[in-house]
């Protein structure tokens, strides 16, 4: 029996114990993934469920009506222009995580005196939560009467704005950038570490410039990091929610209500379960379609 064991080849014997390692403890993880489960699909089903139903807290109980709440979704045009909102949201903050976070990143990562609590002070923002940030930017930054925005402004000679009534899809862009820039630059600065400085030299060597080593070597280095960033914040930001309750309640009128911030509207405000899951169930489809796209992309260029 030894010798036929000791025939076998070493990689198939590692293979075979590898095998039976993970199915002994399958029964160990089995618990913990059936409850995952449950803890997601048992809400996801519920929410579907709910989104055939006339469901509404003032008047229960539920009762079947159809496809009614997705026509009154799909014909009420404040679900568009959520929509509308929601895309200028991602893509305002995607773009300027993306500018500013690699700018910052670039400065960083050379060498100057304070650098690490340079570093320190930019990667800050991250960890402050959303409505705190909100407070921050409404009533200290933001404010026209006692905002540090508006004393600038009045130094230079300006009348000051009121931003959340002027600008208000602006302001909600600039809080959550503020927010997001430093993961974006926290990424790149990770990814500018592992850069081989030996190319760079060369480059300097023969004779390129400081723009032509950014565009031909460092930016294409930040290609996959860049992607891994876009694809991050757009799920997260898809959900924006507490900074727009804490400013904004999604006005004035309908300026920044964003498809979370409208389901949010059709089942606290205005009772209807049966609306607010319709909506639930269009912006979990929309969420995983964006999910593919993204992770399609990020693995062709993880591939590349």
């Amino acid at each position: 029996m030894e010798q036929h064991v000791a025939a076998i080849p070493a990689p198939a014997r590692a293979a075979a114990s590898k095998g039976t390692r993970q199915v002994r403890t399958l029964p160990l993880l089995l618990p913990a993934v059936v409850l995952l489960l449950l803890w997601s699909i048992l809400p996801l089903l519920q929410t579907v469920l709910y989104s055939f139903q006339h469901y509404s807290l003032m008047s229960p109980p539920a009762r079947y009506n159809g496809g009614l709440n997705y026509n009154y979704l799909f014909t009420d045009s404040s679900t568009w222009v959520a929509i509308w909102n929601s895309v200028v949201l991602v893509v305002g903050v995607l773009v300027a995580s993306v500018v500013f976070g690699t700018i910052i990143a670039l400065l960083l990562n050379n060498d100057f005196p304070g650098r690490n609590v340079a570093r320190l002070m930019a990667i800050a923002p991250f960890f402050v939560m959303s409505p705190v940030a909100a407070l921050i930017w409404k009533n200290l930054l933001l404010n026209p009467v006692g905002g540090l925005f508006g004393w600038f402004m009045v130094l230079a000679g300006l009348k000051p704005i009121a931003w959340f009534s002027t600008y208000p899809m602006l302001s909600i862009v600039m809080i959550y950038s503020w927010r997001w820039i430093p993961f974006a630059t926290l990424i790149l600065l990770t990814a500018l570490q592992s850069l081989d400085t030996d190319q760079l030299e060369a480059a300097r060597m023969d004779g390129a410039k400081g723009f032509a080593r950014l565009r031909y070597i460092v930016l294409p280095h930040l290609g996959r990091p860049i992607s891994i960033v876009v694809m991050l914040e757009s799920i997260f930001l898809l959900s924006a929610f507490a900074v727009i309750y804490t400013t904004t309640n999604g006005g004035p009128g309908d300026a920044t209500t964003t498809l979370t911030y409208l389901i949010f509207i059709k089942a606290l405000n205005d009772f209807s379960i049966g609306s607010a899951s319709a909506a639930g169930v269009f912006a979990i489809v929309l969420a995983n379609i964006l999910a593919f796209f993204l992770i399609r992309a990020v693995s062709r260029t993880l591939q590349a």
